[in-house]
């Protein structure tokens, strides 16, 4: 049988970056709000466009997970946002701090140990919540993945 206690402290650990993933403070690190909103060609996103919905979509899952009375946005247009740039320095501030709050809410219910990560979420349709916060690692992974792509771009492409 698995010690919980290691299960979560692993969790912890992919959540925050760990392993072969890259944390949301160093992919975004060094960009501004206006490369976020730089639209790169060939590039289906602007990293403005990737920063939103990973905070939407982690938002979501942390409030399925501890609200029952929450609703998800429609999909799949309800889970981007309507323009591809910030419209200040300071939504872009605003958007990555609530990504990082959220990040940290569903840290601290990994910690959690009076809820066994094996539990179903009783408004659910089966899900338990460790799927659900492997759903976020997932998620979040992927998405990261692309904003150092994009970044890359944006940065080569001021030379």
């Amino acid at each position: 049988m698995i010690d919980e206690s290691i299960l979560r402290e692993q969790l912890v650990y992919l959540l925050n970056g760990g392993g072969a993933h890259i944390s949301f403070s160093e992919a975004i690190h060094g960009i501004s709000h206006e490369e976020a909103g730089r639209i790169i060609s060939g590039m289906p996103h602007t990293i403005w466009d990737l920063i939103e919905h990973l905070r939407i979509a982690q938002w979501d899952i942390l409030e399925f997970i501890r609200n029952q009375e929450h609703t998800s946005p429609k999909f799949p247009e309800g889970y981007w946002p309507r323009e591809h740039a910030p419209d200040s320095k300071k939504a872009f501030r605003t958007s990555i701090e609530s990504f990082q709050n959220d990040l940290n809410e569903i840290t601290d219910i990994v910690k959690n140990t009076s809820l066994p990560l094996s539990s179903r979420i009783p408004h659910g349709e089966g899900q338990t919540v460790i799927r659900e916060i492997f759903l976020v690692t997932d998620h979040n992974a992927y998405h990261l993945g692309q904003i150092i792509d994009i970044k890359k771009l944006v940065k080569r492409e001021e030379f």
